[in-house]
């Protein structure tokens, strides 16, 4: 759906107080993962956005029943597997979506799932997927962008992932969660992600080791229980912030957060100039009057600094003044913004994956959102400037930030949110 273009009018000091939604990222998954029990599964912490629409449609075709108790709570109920395909219609949307293989063929002994979509940059491998669940005893085949898994068992055994995979590491759990083998993952991911998925099913009464390192034991249970479980925050949105309050040079109080999810992007704020305090679960972001430095960052896979903060540490390196380099060998392709930053006066030169950058004043201009945080990049950047800032491809932006808008307007954010703009997903 097309939405009217956002209207951003910059220039202003933020100040107070906002809290952090919870992770979009890690409810996904967690989403996913409640097909593994037939019985029925409460979730609080659940955003309102798109991408959790889209999940949801996929699950209800499979067999899922849900429904909103609350704001942010969600009850899933899979008391069977109606389908075991995932079609391209509902898995071409988000890449994330993939990962319904690895309970679909958990319950149900085979799964066909479409090749997954998302946003429009980078490829979207999936050959660590493949390759663990091979190695776990399934039969994977290939056809016309259609991956078909089957299992005459219970899946067992050991995978060594050839790099880190978010997704990989999430798919090859899911799938060997149930039964009676026992399944070692290792050069697994350590995503705050994955933690909180595993977190998830052990409370539903699976038996998962190793939560946080690189190696994972799952060793098979018969069936889980339902349960309820909350979502942790999200320290991409969290980030976000950390660098809007940075950016506009002001100082912002976060709440609703895991200081120690979020050390590399403290760390690198500190490093320019930002002061950064913490305290529980609330953290404040100071940048008042102060000259900050230019930074080099290469993004890495968690603890590193992410993927999902390149763009939007590029807006806010394009308003300090000196030469930041930002690389990104994650995504190499995530450069939409790039062009974007540039009609509002950013000097980048891209090389690769390299960015260098020239910091400066930016102006006000009418740009468009290719994908997510590329929209979070430019909502930043229309943030620090005065005059109007109109921003199009929003529907990207309610992919990963609930009422984005509003929740900024009380900060003091100018921005014009037209009818509709940003609401809670149905």
């Amino acid at each position: 759906m097309q939405l009217t273009p956002l209207h951003v009018q910059g220039g202003r000091e933020l100040s107070g107080e906002i809290a952090v939604q919870h992770s979009k990222n890690a409810a996904l998954p967690i989403i996913v993962a409640s097909l593994l029990s037939s019985e029925k599964v409460t979730l609080h912490g659940i955003p309102r956005l798109s991408d959790v629409a889209t999940i949801l449609d996929l699950l209800a075709h499979i067999g899922t029943r849900h429904a909103w108790i609350g704001e942010n709570s969600l009850e899933l109920h899979t008391p069977e597997i109606l389908n075991t395909d995932a079609p391209y219609a509902l898995v071409s949307k988000m890449r994330a979506s993939f990962i319904v293989m690895g309970p679909i063929l958990a319950r149900a002994g085979h799964a066909t799932v479409s090749m997954p979509g998302g946003c429009a940059w980078g490829p979207r491998p999936v050959d660590q997927h493949v390759k663990a669940l091979r190695a776990l005893g399934a039969q994977v085949s290939e056809d016309g962008g259609n991956f078909e898994a089957t299992r005459q068992g219970s899946l067992s055994g050991q995978f060594i992932f050839e790099l880190l995979t978010v997704g990989g590491t999430h798919n090859a759990i899911l799938a060997s969660v149930l039964g009676d083998g026992v399944v070692t993952l290792e050069n697994a991911s350590i995503d705050t992600d994955v933690v909180d998925m595993i977190e998830f099913l052990n409370s539903l009464g699976a038996d998962i080791q190793g939560a946080g390192t690189n190696t994972i034991t799952v060793r098979g249970v018969s069936a889980l229980r339902g349960g309820t479980y909350t979502v942790i925050p999200d320290r991409i949105e969290a980030g976000t912030f950390m660098m809007l309050a940075a950016a506009t040079r002001s100082r912002v109080t976060l709440t609703n957060v895991r200081p120690d999810h979020l050390r590399a992007v403290t760390g690198k704020l500190q490093e320019m100039g930002v002061d950064v305090t913490e305290q529980g679960s609330t953290l404040t972001v100071d940048a008042r009057d102060r000259t900050l430095n230019p930074v080099n960052i290469t993004t890495q896979s968690y603890p590193g600094f992410p993927t999902d903060l390149q763009p939007q540490m590029s807006a806010l390196l394009a308003t300090v003044p000196g030469t930041s380099v930002v690389q990104d060998p994650v995504y190499p392709d995530r450069l939409t913004h790039v062009a974007e930053l540039t009609r509002m006066g950013a000097n980048i030169t891209v090389s690769g994956y390299t960015q260098v950058i020239q910091g400066g004043a930016l102006h006000a201009a009418p740009v468009k959102a290719a994908d997510l945080r590329a929209g979070a990049a430019l909502f930043i950047a229309g943030l620090t400037c005065e005059g109007d800032t109109v921003i199009d491809g929003v529907q990207y932006l309610n992919r990963g930030y609930e009422r984005l808008a509003e929740r900024l307007r009380g900060l003091g954010a100018n921005v014009m949110q037209p009818e509709g703009l940003l609401a809670a997903a149905d």
